[in-house]
Order: C-alpha cells, then structure tokens, then sequence
C-alpha cells in the first residue's frame, strides 16, 4: 500500500529497489545462467580481453542514441512531422505525417506507427522519468524510424548515385578527392521464401580516392565532417569538375580495393562470431536432444516389454513412443543441416551505393586568391601534429598504458590505448596546436565519438613551441551534441584547458 500510495517519492523508491536488490540470491542466479548457458566452455584472461576491447570499439562507433537521433529529428521533419523537445533528450511528436503512417503499413511487420507520441527517446535511460510521460524508445526497428527511413532512401537514393559536392572546411590543403560509398553483404547457405541466400551482416564502406589514384579507407562515417556546397562554389569549381581523373574508373577502383581490403575484413568478424556461436549452439542441440532420443527410445522398449507381458499403457504404447523417438531423430538432423547451412558463409560482390567529389578549404582558398599564413602552412601543421603524437604516445607509456596510433584510419580518434590487465581501451584524440593560438577545432565524429565512451575519452591537447611541448589531458570535453548541419565546432583553447589536466612539458 505504501508503494503505491508513496512510490513517486524519491525515498521510497530508492528503499524499494534495496529491498528487492536483497531479495535476489544473486549467487543462485549466477548458478541457473550457468546451467542454462550454451557452453560451459572457459575462456582464458587474454581471450576475456580480447572480447571486452572489441566491445569498446564497437561501442565507440554506435549508431545510437546520438546518429539515430541526430537523422530522425531532422529526417522525420522534412518530410512534415512535427516534434518538439519536452524534457532534456526527450521529445513530443504531435503529428505523425500521413505518409509516414501509410509507409509504416507498407513495410511495417509489427507495431503500428501511432498518428502521435506523448513522448519519444532515443536512451533507454530516458524511457521512463518520474512524474513524466512514458516514452517510446526509438532505434533501429521501430516503426517510426523504419517508416521515415525508407521513404527518405525511396525519394533520395538516386542523389547518391548522382554524386555531390561536399567541402572539407578542416583540411587546409588544395588536393581534391572522390568519395565512394559501398555496401557489401555476407550471406549463408540457408534460403527465403523467393529462393535467394540469406543475408547474415550488411555494411556500409567510405573509400576515398585522390587525383593521383591512392585508395584508402575513409573510416565509419567521414561525410559526418563535410559540409555541402552552396550554388557559389559550385560555380567555383566547374573547371575542377571536368579533371580526367574524375571519370577514369573510380567506381573500378574502389571496388577493388574493397575486394582486396574491407571485405575480407568484414567476412572475417562476422565469420568467427558465427562460427564460435554455432558451435556452441551444435553442442546444445545434440546433448538437449540425444537426451530425449535416448529417453523415448528406452520408453519404447521398455512399453514393448509391458505389451509382451500382457500389460497395456492406455496413455501410451510402444509405437507411439517409438515415433516420437524417430521424430526427434530427424528433428535433429534437420537443426544440424541447418546450423551447417549457417556456418557456410561466402562474401556477396560489393556495390557502388553513391559518391561524392570532396573538395578541401585550401583549394577553395587558393582559387579565391586568399593568402595561405604562416600559421596555417601546410608543411608546418604536419609537424605540429607529428611532434604533437609524439608526446602522446610517450605520456602514455610513461603512464603504464599501451598506446597504438590509429590516426590514418579515421576513427574518431588517433590512439588506442590498452590499460594493462583490464581489458579496457583509453580513446585518445589528438589536437597538437602552435604556441599562441587561441581555438581547436574538433569534428562532428570526434564528438560524438567523445559522447558514446564519455568515461574512456580523452581530448589531448599539446601546444608546440619549436620543439618544446605543454600536454594537457581533458576528460569527458563535450557536453552535448552538434545541430546536424554542423560538421565541426572551435572551442576555446582556455576554456578548455581550464577543465584539463597539465601533464607534461618537454623541451
């Protein structure tokens, strides 16, 4: 009665979750999930490890909350809805578009989409806030997001094919490039209802190409950090737009390398997840089943016998229980062909989904004639940077840590760092600026890279003078996230440091 009578009370839900935190035999219920695992199987520490460093990168890069909220609140208000933020990161939809709703009963399978929500999330810790409306949590296969999504690919999918024009307001150098992006899919040996082999991971792939046909990997989501160009750059660069090197098998290219590179790569985490997965699942079928094989079996024998001697079982009799023995026989060999089936994995042809011609600021500049200052030398920003990576990896050995340099891989972040017999990874972002200046610029997937591993992120800041280094470490640095036409944001350097740590200086 209490509980109800007082339960929005923050003491009296606080003395309710402890009674029933004490209530659980938290020890009986580590032995029921034992029992009931697939796999007893022990793992030594370094694999533990290995586990718990993959389950942080993948973390580092999650779509959700901030990329799934960042589309859908700009994506869902294009095509007419209207949604309003009530509470911090907590939203009322008030109208749900008609074609949102006659989308949803196209391709919905479940759940409806509602012509309004009280209140929507895209946190779980969101979903429910004392003396405030329930939310509906939005993610990958809610109605709504799947609703808006297929129509934004439907009515805009042939603008990526076409190709567009992005700028790359952060890169002070005058080398255009092209953007590819691909899909690439593995799929097993089981078939649908059409015939065609299942589809078991999907992925989307961001190649970037320069004039001079050097094909690297772009990382998650690089198109996050351009902006688009305005109608006066593109009147700008018509000459750049008619290059050769712009029509000289691009397409043919990034295939290529992404045969060679990314698709092997993708076939080989989703091949040993499943593999390790299926086994596990193998040896689960067979005990679970063989088991009651075995019993059925015995039973029919020993019903045989009771029938022989003149004794009738009226609920059952040997036949009976001999069929249900051969029907759990081959039960069991149709789940082992199928989990064989899915343990047969082969790579499907990658394809060219869109592209994009990414044009740097320097060329912008240099093409207005706008002087390039000493400040901004492209020569002198490498070293900058290089002496500024330098001092990094040495605080963090200095530190006990292990750091590797992933800057040319774009994610997110420059260095990995592994904190010894933990398990864990540091995600260092490097930002090495000349002595005087005033602000730092950090992209919107550096953000929001910071913003889904808050606790394991750390903006590194290192002033160079000559050869003389300051190092300051800043912790959890961003508070919220950019509007999502922002492809980068400048801090101020003092406000910034203001919140750091000095950890070294060098010289």
């Amino acid at each position: 009665m209490e509980a109800i009578r007082y339960g929005d009370r923050p003491d009296v839900r606080a003395r309710l979750n402890q009674v029933v935190d004490k209530a659980l035999d938290r020890q009986q219920l580590v032995a029921l999930i034992e029992e009931r695992a697939l796999s007893h199987d022990c793992m030594d520490v370094s694999r533990v490890m290995k586990i718990k460093e993959d389950m942080d990168r993948a973390e580092a890069r999650r779509l959700q909350p901030h990329f799934i909220a960042s589309f859908f609140l700009e994506a869902f208000r294009h095509l007419g809805g209207s949604v309003r933020e009530r509470e911090t990161k907590r939203y009322e939809v008030a109208h749900v578009p008609a074609v949102v709703r006659n989308r949803d009963r196209l391709i919905g399978t479940g759940e409806a989409v509602l012509t309004r929500y009280e209140r929507i999330c895209f946190e779980k810790d969101l979903i429910s806030v004392p003396g405030k409306p329930m939310a509906a949590f939005v993610c990958p296969g809610h109605p709504l997001l799947d609703a808006t999504i297929d129509i934004i690919l439907e009515r805009y999918r042939d603008l990526m094919k076409s190709g567009a024009v992005l700028i790359d307001t952060n890169d002070s150098g005058d080398e255009p490039r092209a953007l590819v992006y691909l899909e690439h899919s593995i799929q097993d040996a089981r078939t649908d209802r059409s015939g065609e082999y299942r589809v078991v991971s999907k992925r989307m792939q961001f190649v970037e190409i320069s004039s001079e046909g050097e094909v690297h990997n772009a990382g998650y989501a690089p198109y996050l950090d351009y902006r688009p160009a305005t109608s006066e750059v593109h009147s700008s660069i018509e000459s750049l737009l008619k290059n050769s090197w712009l029509s000289q098998n691009l397409e043919e290219k990034a295939l290529s390398y992404a045969v060679e590179h990314l698709v092997p790569l993708h076939m080989g985490e989703v091949k040993q997840r499943r593999e390790e997965l299926i086994s596990k699942t193998i040896v689960a079928v067979k005990d679970r089943l063989t088991k009651e094989i075995n019993y059925w079996d015995h039973r029919a024998n020993e019903l045989k016998d009771q029938e022989l001697a003149g004794k009738v079982n009226a609920r059952i009799n040997s036949g009976k229980a001999r069929q249900r023995a051969d029907d759990l026989e081959a039960r069991l060999q149709k789940r082992m062909a199928e989990l064989e089936q899915e343990r047969r994995l082969s790579p499907m042809p990658p394809i060219v989904a869109g592209g994009a011609l990414v044009v740097p600021q320097g060329y912008l500049d240099k093409i207005k004639g706008i002087s390039v200052g000493p400040c901004i030398d492209q020569a002198e920003r490498a070293r900058v940077e290089r002496i500024a990576m330098k001092a990094v990896m040495e605080a963090e050995v200095a530190l006990g840590y292990l750091p590797e340099d992933v800057s040319g891989e774009s994610r997110g972040y420059d260095i990995e760092s592994k904190v010894p017999g933990a398990g864990r990874l540091r995600f260092i972002e490097v930002k090495g600026r000349a002595a005087g200046a005033e602000t730092v610029t950090i992209t919107k997937n550096e953000i929001l890279t910071g913003l889904n591993k808050p606790e394991d992120f750390i903006l590194a800041v290192v002033e160079v003078d000559g050869e003389t280094t300051k190092l300051w470490y800043i912790e959890r640095p961003f508070g919220k996230e950019p509007d999502f036409g922002v492809e980068s944001v400048n801090y101020a350097l003092r406000d910034l440091l203001a919140h750091g740590e000095e950890l070294q200086s060098k010289g």
